[in-house]
């Protein structure tokens, strides 16, 4: 076999269908669009979703939820993992967290939450902690600071 050699199949080409060319062609008259109607029209598309003119499903569901603007996801950490890895006397930032690696960046920065015991003195400047997180903080000596970020940090991907 040579590539002079090579012929397409016959039956891989097929002639295309000549509609409205006559009663004799099979296809005359409504060229097989059946009688009026949108889809008898030239250039109808049906839009997504439609169910031929029944209340369609995304219509007939109700509505859930909203997106809140100046709402912005926060990365959580519990007050024993800071125990373990940040030594007493600690001032602790968001950025510090990051570097150590032990969560990842979200746009509304550090929540810390109570899990855990804490016996080292910590500073936190963060952007947020829940009530018993801070209880044990500064039952411990440590203080808290709301940090608010000025500019939402990217979430990496």
């Amino acid at each position: 076999m040579e590539l002079h050699d090579l012929k397409v199949n016959a039956s891989s080409r097929k002639n295309r269908k000549r509609v409205g060319r006559g009663p004799g062609s099979g296809t005359g008259k409504t060229a097989g669009k059946g009688h009026k109607g949108a889809q008898a029209r030239a250039g109808y598309r049906r839009h997504f979703g439609f169910e031929g003119g029944q209340m369609p499903l995304h219509r007939r569901l109700p509505k859930r939820g909203f997106y809140h603007e100046s709402r912005w996801p926060m990365a959580i950490i519990n007050v024993d993992v800071l125990q373990e890895r940040f030594e007493d006397g600690a001032e602790i930032t968001a950025d510090l967290v990051y570097e150590a690696g032990l969560t990842h960046k979200c746009a509304g920065g550090i929540k810390v939450l109570g899990r855990g015991d804490v016996t080292k003195k910590f500073v936190l400047k963060i952007q947020g902690i829940s009530p018993g997180a801070r209880t044990k903080i500064e039952a411990a000596g440590g203080t808290v600071e709301i940090v608010n970020l000025s500019q939402p940090v990217a979430a990496e991907e």
